[in-house]
């Protein structure tokens, strides 16, 4: 629709990694959401870069993680100085980013007509 999600990454390793990608938008449309995680937890890429970016709405809130919860234990969030976030855009952040990913979430807010 008028809401898109790209996610462009550099990695080395990990064989046959399984990742998922989810979009989706509230049901007052003022809300876009994009995930992409590893649904078997931790991910074995060594993640040399990574980018969301979102276009037709600005992100409110945003995380990465650098393991993903499975079987009882829970999300590990990256530390704050390892990305940063924009208006359009998460981003690892040269020199701070720790090359670990495992799931990237992203909740952003859609432009709308006030009444």
């Amino acid at each position: 629709g008028e809401y898109t999600c790209t996610f462009t990454y550099s990695a080395q390793g990990g064989t046959n990694e399984q990742w998922q990608m989810n979009i989706g938008v509230s049901e007052d449309n003022l809300f876009f959401s994009c995930s992409v995680w590893r649904p078997q937890g931790k991910s074995y890429l060594f993640f040399t870069q990574f980018k969301a970016e979102v276009k037709g709405a600005k992100i409110e809130y945003a995380m990465a993680y650098s393991q993903a919860a499975v079987g009882g234990q829970s999300d590990v969030p990256l530390k704050q100085e390892e990305f940063e976030t924009t208006e359009t855009t998460v981003s690892h952040r040269e020199g701070k980013f720790r090359f670990e990913l495992s799931k990237l979430m992203i909740v952003a807010k859609t432009p709308h007509d006030e009444l």
